[in-house]
């Protein structure tokens, strides 16, 4: 008789455009729950460098200056998932993107007797997100972040923290790349949210709410989803 998958532990998928949080809410799943975040690009570059069999015919892909095919996507997600305690709850970060990596993600599940918990996505302000992320610059000292407008050094141009004069910024926070961004979110993550919504496995959380309200809410939702229902 094959495994039931354990309800102890949730399988979840975050979706969000760049800047809406996704990684620091992953962080705090991981923390407080001791959850697995498996993204696939990662995992990819690990594989790469590792000389695995599957690194090994992902590289000799990319060389070629091919996209990587789903199939050695999947099984980079095998191979992780086969690596995870049953009591371990995972994270998809960047997978699944479209219908048939949703489906083929349903099969590698199946496969590891787990089922998946939510698909939760953090709902942003496009124009608040693009004024966060397009204003932020940090300390090219010690790192220390700051914003144009929402967060500036005490003594202008002199680090709080380590009083250094030097700052930089990231060449893609720009109010244009990131438009852009977005742009490819609402492109790549529409296909796959009707087929998980049909299944009643979406929820949406307000992700330009502070960082802890954010936390409760998802937590909240996977306490739901552990639930037995009739």
């Amino acid at each position: 008789m094959a495994a039931q998958p354990s309800t102890a532990a949730p399988a979840l998928i975050l979706l969000g455009p760049p800047g809406a949080g996704k990684g620091t809410q992953a962080q705090l799943l991981i923390e407080r729950r001791g959850m697995v975040q498996l993204s696939t690009g990662d995992m990819l570059r690990a594989a790469v460098a590792a000389g695995t069999p599957v690194g090994q015919e992902a590289r000799a892909i990319m060389e070629r200056g091919e996209l990587v095919p789903d199939s050695v996507v999947s099984a980079l997600i095998d191979e992780a998932l086969g690596r995870i305690p049953a009591g371990q709850g995972v994270i998809f970060d960047g997978y699944p993107r479209t219908v048939a990596q949703a489906e083929a993600l349903d099969g590698l599940l199946a496969r590891h007797a787990r089922r998946l918990s939510r698909v939760i996505e953090l709902q942003v302000d496009e124009e608040a997100l693009i004024d966060r992320i397009s204003g932020r610059f940090a300390c090219a000292r010690c790192g220390a972040g700051y914003h144009d407008r929402h967060k500036r050094p005490r003594a202008p141009g002199v680090c709080d923290v380590c009083g250094s004069t030097e700052f930089r910024r990231r060449p893609d926070d720009t109010a244009e790349t990131v438009r852009t961004r977005l742009a490819e979110y609402r492109a790549k993550t529409a296909p796959i949210l009707p087929v998980y919504e049909a299944r009643g496995l979406v929820a949406r959380v307000d992700g330009m709410a502070p960082i802890e309200e954010v936390a409760r809410a998802i937590d909240r939702l996977l306490v739901d989803a552990d639930r037995p229902h009739p």
